[in-house]
């Protein structure tokens, strides 16, 4: 018990000791209490995805099978080994990715799983077998780029490179030799009996270009210009990003036939810009570009032709029977139909009946299942991914970990709307894959590095010094990282 004469004692020095000491312990514990909590959400995430595939095999088998849950418990270790990879590289990132990112490609899994059932596929060969393979492997790079990239800062130094590596991704489905088509698209890339979408990898690099490209060039495209009715346009010297860009997505949609990564790169480019430079006139000029060169595509090219008639008309008989017509779309529409408000229960609908469902359109497989009350909360889970990612871009210590972070977020962003928005006859269907969900190992690599480099991110954003003292009451004391 402190005397009158000992707390008379007492001076500003140890008044500052003590504050610096109280600080001290704040400030450690902050980390722990992050990788903690996360911990806690990915043990519940786990769980849930191992009563996803048993609750798939009660509805549609009517008693358990140890291998799929087996398997599925696997991958749970898996993503344990990502939760402890952070502690140690990355101890300040967000404790909600992992989670989010965790349910939502457990989700996937179980529904690839039910539809292998639906159709009697069973063994390696199966579809939700090679999801639960290909996912592994994208844990494990995902796990690689963490303990890589230690500082985000350092990839934009190889921000050429990344824009080499990413037009030689988006050419390589256009070389005669390893080129493929599939379902009518030429996304492919076929090497013996393994084949992968090096398009859904291109997404990452020119993310990671267009970042380190706009910190340089954003003085030049948000100061000068010419303005017109209040809106001030670039000078014609600084639209040759813009030009560039656009061009790539136009030979994408003309010779690869696919108007959903075309609209990815565009809207991707056209985000970041905006918020590198606050010009609203940059989105107004690439808007017009890309929907003129949309309606032009329409009218000229069969393909896209065919998809909006699709969309604008889809219960016409003509259209509905015709090859590449509106069957599968109808379909779709009829699985959500089916599905009602809380769904048929897993493992007790038949989303087999629509086509591809376990890629395009398996949105609409959960939503035949779920209900629409499941398809909002997997709605809901997506919108906190992308808000936990805008977030950390917006509170970045540095411009490019601010674009990149809000680049990688809106791609995400803006795949799950031209799919949902696709599924669900809000705008013509396209072929991007739904992210974490559908089937496709191209898919899952390309966003768990996406997830990976937003922990990154945040890991930068909430690193601060852990000896914090106020300079007022102590000024000769060092700050020390």
């Amino acid at each position: 018990m402190s005397s009158p004469d000992t707390e008379a004692m007492a001076t500003p020095a140890t008044n500052a000791i003590s504050t610096f000491t109280s600080n001290i312990r704040v400030k450690l514990r902050t980390p722990a209490r992050q990788r903690n909590l996360e911990l806690v959400l990915v043990l519940f995430a786990i769980g849930v995805n191992l009563s996803l595939i048993a609750l798939v095999q009660l509805g549609a088998l009517g008693h358990l099978g140890f291998g799929a849950i087996t398997l599925s418990a696997v991958l749970g270790v898996l993503i344990l080994g990502v939760h402890a990879t952070l502690r140690v590289v990355a101890p300040d990132a967000d404790p909600l990715i992992l989670p989010i990112i965790t349910v939502l490609n457990g989700l996937g899994i179980a529904m690839i799983y039910r539809i292998d059932l639906a159709d009697h596929r069973s063994g390696w060969d199966s579809a939700g077998i090679k999801q639960i393979v290909w996912t592994a492997l994208a844990i494990a790079i995902a796990i690689a780029v963490l303990i890589i990239v230690r500082n985000h800062r350092v990839l934009q130094r190889y921000r050429y490179i990344a824009m080499f590596s990413g037009i030689v991704l988006l050419l390589l489905p256009m070389l005669p030799v390893v080129g493929s088509t599939v379902n009518g698209a030429r996304l492919w890339v076929a090497l013996g009996p393994f084949s992968f979408q090096p398009g859904e990898l291109a997404k990452v690099a020119l993310a990671i270009f267009f970042a380190g490209y706009l910190v340089t060039a954003r003085d030049s495209l948000s100061m000068v210009g010419r303005t017109i009715l209040g809106i001030t346009f670039p000078r014609a010297r600084d639209l040759g990003p813009i030009l560039v860009v656009f061009t790539i997505s136009m030979l994408v949609l003309v010779f690869q036939r696919d108007l959903g990564t075309a609209l990815l790169y565009f809207g991707l480019f056209l985000v970041m810009i905006y918020v590198a430079t606050g010009r609203s006139s940059w989105v107004i000029l690439g808007v017009g570009m890309f929907l003129g060169g949309a309606l032009i595509a329409s009218q000229t090219l069969s393909y896209v032709h065919g998809r909006v008639e699709a969309w604008l008309d889809p219960f016409n008989p003509d259209i509905y029977n015709a090859e590449g017509g509106s069957y599968q779309l109808v379909q779709g529409l009829f699985g959500f139909a089916n599905g009602g408000l809380i769904g048929t229960g897993l493992g007790r609908g038949r989303p087999d009946i629509t086509p591809l469902a376990s890629s395009d359109y398996i949105v609409s497989a959960l939503g035949e299942e779920l209900g629409l009350v499941g398809l909002f909360a997997i709605l809901a889970l997506y919108l906190l991914f992308v808000s936990r990612g805008f977030r950390i871009g917006f509170a970045g210590q540095d411009d490019f970990g601010r674009l990149l972070g809000v680049g990688l977020s809106f791609a995400i962003a803006l795949q799950v709307f031209v799919v949902i928005g696709g599924v669900t006859r809000v705008i013509p269907l396209t072929g991007l894959t739904t992210p974490f969900l559908a089937a496709g190992g191209s898919s899952l690599a390309a966003n768990w590095i996406i997830a990976a480099l937003l922990l990154r991110l945040s890991d930068a954003v909430r690193h601060k010094p852990l000896l914090v003292v106020d300079p007022e009451v102590s000024p000769k004391l060092v700050v020390g990282q």
